[in-house]
């Protein structure tokens, strides 16, 4: 059987100040060859492997806290704990360091933490101990002065901390305070404070242990009530006894459970709301109450996680119809109070946390609740959905395709989140916000798990198109059926009354919006199928007259992802239904307005321009040219007219077009299937993009025979004798050309003539005016044209 009276938990703070769970293990003590010293060695329980290595230094302070906790510092920003199982297991390491370092195991630190002067410490050290005051009522000043004397120095505070800790001074400082309150002297009240707050800065867990206990707490909590820079003592422990409340709506039948929670939500409210904030004093010098309710906070949840009989109970006093409003209200409540009280702990505890949750059927309660009419149950059920996406949505996933085959649509979880969002009563829409968020989670690709198949995201995309895509583009169908966005959102069936067009309702289509423009960005062909199917952009593009200007450019930007793909179904699709016409009329609408809707759709056709989107730039011309020839503040639309012009020339003289696609390309034809791919490849290669010098990028892999396996150098000289041929059959080509040709003509064959005596690369300027006149300057070293001809003899 396992001894678990070594079973530790390895922790480390972080940068934040936070304890970083580093997996759980068993230590053991020895002296190790490599560290040359006595180390404490902690294995993995799950693989033997090695979680710590820590030699016992003697110099390094160490601190045994709450019995099964000890901590130390092995580097500056570098702290370690040692989180036993059993109190005996603990007390046996410790005794192990103690007997390492010299010092008596009855001690709850074994150094001090920070070095001080030569002189400071001659004197700490010739001084016996820190004789502490009479705790008497005129006595109280003299303490004060010595606390604070005692904070700057390391030794002397723990030289004090000793002192308090052994003559038992807290009680009798409390039992000082009840007379000091009794009498309403002040002033003794405001040394108190001083006081127990010094002893706060102590640092000391011992000391916390003693003020935390149930019979001192509220005590301590009167003490730092009177603070003597403030006018009037705060009232703290009046909303601890009569505001705040301890609602057990499941019964705890363990006592020690029961006194923990209280223990360390008292324990917070002094960190949080009664001690000065962290900017008053060094931050560090509250690590140890920062450590115990962090060691507190884990004790209750696994407490509470192992007390299978409460959560069974709590389930099912959830999802049971006879379970009354109020007391379902407080069931929520604490569920999600649960869910919040974990986000502090590790990634390890928190997965156990949830994975239990889960087992015990969190979701098909959320389920349950999410369809109930309290809207504050719903808000709080909405929150716990919010924990459970954020930890892991592949869980939630996995549940909703599942009840998807046993419930119909109108009850499934995803959609009644849906709903939730849709039937937001808030004027700013905050809860249809988060919700929105949390859908985007749901349908992001990034976080689906990237298996071999890739089942996830498959099939979760196929499920959430057939079942839940209709419900979430339900406000935005219901809301353009017309040329105009409807002055009524006609969602009959979810809303019992019509709500108006106005700026709640613009909020919520602009929500809608904003999702789908993401699927539109991660979903390729789900979004691709539906929005064609449906006559989604059409719809979306109604939202162009709207009079919010907000939700015009969401609906702007939909579209603009979608041209942004460069995919020919959604352009055929925008061509055939002619979707630029709301564009333009936006922005003709819009006139001389310099807003962000007129450099929106500047930036939509400057794109089209840039990257000579063919298809779409001829639609555009030759449909609305005349609305917009007359644009000239900006050179977008002529720009685009010169684009549709080239392609047009190109279309018109295919001859010469295939005439510059062979001189450019000097690679061998072998037949006319090669010539007429190669001339394609022409038609899709921009001239300007070209660069002097610059050849053809090669064809693709696809036409490549078997000859180009050869060896390079062989293959680099028969290329080089196919292209010798080929030069002599282009030369007689040229000159049968050459009365139907421009004076381009010339110029090619004058490439081409230099080319023959050893130039490369092979570059056709055609409108290249300058040249045509270093041609013309140049006629004498170029051969005469019956030399030309006779290449070809």
């Amino acid at each position: 059987m396992t001894d678990t009276r070594r079973r530790v938990k390895v922790y480390t703070l972080n940068e934040e100040r936070q304890w970083d769970d580093r997996g759980t293990g068993h230590v053991s003590s020895g002296y190790v060859d490599r560290l040359k010293g006595t180390s404490l060695l902690v294995r993995a329980e799950s693989d033997g492997s090695l979680l710590l290595e820590s030699k016992i230094n003697p110099n390094t302070a160490y601190q045994k806290q709450q019995d099964t906790l000890i901590v130390w510092s092995e580097a500056e920003n570098y702290d370690l704990a040692l989180s036993f199982q059993e109190k005996a297991g603990c007390d046996e390491i410790w005794e192990k360091i103690c007997q390492v370092q010299g010092k008596d195991p009855s001690v709850d630190i074994t150094q001090d933490l920070v070095d001080e002067s030569e002189e400071e410490r001659f004197e700490d050290m010739s001084s016996p101990g820190l004789e502490l005051p009479p705790c008497e009522l005129n006595r109280l000043e003299e303490v004060a002065e010595l606390v604070a004397s005692s904070l700057p120095s390391p030794l002397r505070r723990e030289k004090l901390a000793l002192a308090v800790e052994n003559e038992g001074y807290i009680k009798k400082l409390l039992e000082l305070f009840h007379v000091c309150e009794d009498l309403e002297n002040h002033e003794g009240l405001h040394h108190l404070y001083e006081i127990i707050k010094g002893i706060f800065l102590l640092n000391r867990t011992a000391l916390f242990e003693v003020m935390f206990s149930e019979e001192c707490i509220m005590d301590v909590i009167g003490c730092l009530e009177f603070d003597p820079s403030l006018p009037q003592p705060r009232r703290h422990r009046e909303f601890l006894t009569k505001t705040a409340k301890f609602k057990e709506v499941i019964p705890i039948s363990d006592p020690e459970l029961k006194q923990k929670i209280h223990q360390t939500y008292r324990v917070q409210y002094i960190q949080d709301m009664v001690l000065p904030t962290p900017s008053v004093f060094e931050e560090n010098m509250l690590s140890t109450l920062h450590s115990f309710i962090f060691f507190n906070k884990v004790e209750i949840v696994g407490m509470l996680q192992d007390d299978e009989k409460f959560l069974t109970d709590l389930f099912a006093q959830l999802t049971d119809e006879a379970t009354d409003d109020d007391k379902r209200h407080e069931l929520v409540n604490f569920l999600k109070e649960f869910c919040a009280f974990s986000q502090t702990l590790q990634p390890q505890n928190r997965d156990a946390f949830f994975k239990t949750l889960s087992n015990m059927g969190i979701l098909p309660a959320l389920e349950v609740i999410l369809g109930m009419d309290d809207p504050q149950v719903r808000s709080a059920a909405t929150d716990i959905f919010s924990y459970l996406v954020e930890y892991n949505p592949s869980m939630v996933r996995e549940f909703v395709m599942q009840e998807s085959q046993q419930n119909d649509d109108d009850i499934l979880l995803i959609n009644l989140i849906i709903e939730h969002m849709i039937c937001d009563t808030d004027p700013e829409l905050g809860g249809a916000v988060q919700l929105m968020g949390l859908l985007r989670t749901l349908v992001d690709p990034e976080n689906m798990l990237a298996t071999a198949n890739k089942t996830e995201k498959t099939e979760f995309l196929s499920f959430f198109y057939k079942h839940c895509m209709h419900v979430l583009s339900a406000p935005l169908l219901a809301n353009t059926t017309e040329e105009r966005p409807s002055k009524v959102l006609r969602i009959s069936y979810i809303l019992s009354t019509p709500r108006p067009d106005d700026f709640q309702t613009s909020q919520l289509l602009a929500l809608i919006l904003e999702l789908l423009t993401f699927c539109v960005e991660h979903h390729t062909y789900h979004i691709k199928n539906y929005i064609i199917n449906k006559d989604i952009l059409r719809r979306v593009l109604v939202l162009m007259s709207s009079c919010h200007a907000f939700l015009a450019l969401c609906s702007l930007r939909f579209m603009r992802k979608i041209i942004g793909l460069k995919d020919e179904f959604y352009n055929r699709y925008i061509m055939r239904n002619f979707l630029f016409e709301p564009v333009v009329k936006a922005f003709l609408s819009n006139g001389s307005r310099y807003n962000l809707m007129n450099s929106a759709i500047i930036e939509m056709f400057e794109y089209l321009r840039v990257e000579d989107v063919k298809s779409l730039t001829a639609h555009v011309i030759e449909n609305y040219w005349k609305a917009l020839e007359d644009i000239d503040y900006v050179q977008t639309f002529k720009g685009l007219k010169l684009r549709y012009e080239q392609q047009r020339e190109r279309q018109d003289n295919p001859k010469l077009d295939s005439m510059r696609s062979i001189l450019r390309n000097h690679r061998y034809r072998r037949d006319a299937r090669t010539l007429e791919d190669e001339e394609e490849m022409w038609f899709n290669t921009d001239e300007d993009d070209l660069e002097d010098g610059e050849a053809i990028v090669p064809p693709s892999d696809k036409m490549k025979s078997d000859d180009d396996l050869m060896d390079p150098i062989s293959k680099f000289m028969e290329r080089r004798k196919c292209m010798s041929n080929k030069l002599f059959l282009l030369s007689s080509r040229v000159v049968c050309l050459y009365y139907y040709m421009s004076v381009c003509v010339h110029v090619c064959v004058a490439k081409m003539c230099s080319y023959c005596s050893g130039i490369v690369g092979l570059v056709d300027y055609p409108d290249d005016d300058e040249e045509e006149d270093e041609d013309t300057e140049n006629k004498e070293e170029s051969p005469p044209l019956s030399k030309k001809s006779k290449l070809s003899s």
